[in-house]
């Protein structure tokens, strides 16, 4: 028997007329918490980077803007290009909806190699400390997914299937809550326990690789019980999504960058 569940609003409460949403309450908690994890990792013995309060401040804004407009034109160009091309000012339409992960992260490698070099420090350094943190955003985000009812399973009928009243009467995978427990919690925990308990921050790269290996496996998991995007379905047979090919070549490349911070003198 699935579990029924009245929907939630989107809308979390209203200020002076204006609507705030979870979407963006979420966005906003995985900035401050990864803002102070960011910094206690900075902080501590032996940490290879090192930056002033206004500096960090700094990097904060890099990668926000990264975030944002990465995540945006990742959705965009990887999975609603057409409707996009034929909607231009919805590109800008950020609180309907709509970010990649995958635009998301190229755009805060961006940030932060743009940032780097101005700080004159070692991108890959910077962007260990934020393989740590992402894990953290990526649960509130998958959160809020659910909330908003979006990414939802495929139709299921184990006994802890979702059906949100009025919606559907099919019971569906809670797949935003398994993406939610495995690449963000259970992906922090890990990634936390390898920078406090081994050497590898000592090897720039090799926790940057670990992240995006590591998201990828747990996003194709995930990806076998969550529905693919209606307006593009599979791409192949009745396994291959776009997040399933994106995040294969995200392993790919996570895997490459492990091996050359591993080989690197």
């Amino acid at each position: 028997m699935a579990i029924i569940i009245d929907p939630i609003s989107p809308v979390a409460f209203s200020v002076f007329g204006l609507d705030v949403r979870w979407y963006a309450l979420a966005y906003i908690a995985a900035f401050v918490c990864g803002y102070f994890i960011f910094r206690n990792l900075m902080r501590a013995p032996n940490s290879r980077v090192q930056l002033s309060k206004s500096g960090l401040d700094d990097l904060l804004t890099a990668v926000i803007f990264g975030v944002i407009i990465g995540g945006r034109l990742g959705y965009v160009l990887f999975y609603n290009l057409g409707y996009f091309l034929s909607h231009p000012l919805e590109i800008f339409a950020v609180w309907h909806g709509g970010m990649s992960f995958h635009g998301g992260l190229l755009g805060v490698i961006a940030a932060i190699f743009l940032f780097s070099r101005k700080q004159k420090q070692n991108p890959w350094s910077i962007l260990d400390l934020m393989a740590v943190v992402a894990p953290i955003g990526l649960f509130f985000g998958r959160i809020a997914n659910f909330i908003n009812r979006e990414v939802m399973g495929r139709p299921t009928d184990v006994p802890w299937a979702v059906v949100f009243n009025g919606d559907t009467t099919i019971p569906r995978h809670p797949s935003p809550l398994y993406e939610a427990a495995t690449e963000g919690l259970l992906l922090f925990i890990i990634m936390y326990a390898l920078y406090r308990c081994s050497n590898l921050r000592n090897r720039p790269g090799a926790l940057s690789g670990i992240m995006g290996m590591g998201y990828a496996v747990f996003r194709i998991v995930c990806e076998n019980f969550r529905a693919p995007d209606t307006h593009i379905g599979f791409l192949l047979g009745d396994w291959l999504t776009m997040g399933t090919l994106l995040s294969g070549i995200m392993f790919i490349t996570g895997l490459l960058i492990f091996i050359y911070s591993i080989k690197k003198k």
